[in-house]
């Protein structure tokens, strides 16, 4: 079962919202976004942070925190349901003693 997305609407009450994809989907497709349209503007300047993207819109957000990406992506784009996650400079977003990608920038 998929869960259930609540947020407010126009009118301050909250509307419930389901993604549309599988969770596997949701980040497949966000990745591939974030690697032909997003990795170019933000690394090396912002790594670390995290970027919330919208895989429907392809509209995104960053955020020093994985929260404050996702408020700041729901702010332009209140209907977005299908979000993917990257930590900017990383593999995953969120890992075990995971080293930062080398390949588009030096530690120098």
């Amino acid at each position: 079962m998929k869960d259930t997305i609540v947020s407010r609407d126009v009118r301050g009450g909250y509307a419930p919202r389901r993604p549309r994809r599988g969770a596997d989907e949701t980040v497949n497709l966000g990745r591939e976004i974030y690697k032909r349209d997003i990795r170019d503007k933000v690394e090396p300047d912002h790594i670390g942070e995290y970027v919330a993207i919208d895989v429907d819109s392809g509209c995104w957000a960053l955020g020093e925190k994985p929260m404050a990406a996702r408020n700041r992506l729901g702010d332009m784009r209140p209907e977005a349901v299908d979000v993917s996650m990257e930590k900017i400079g990383y593999e995953a977003p969120v890992g075990f003693g995971g080293a930062p990608r080398r390949s588009n920038w030096s530690w120098e």
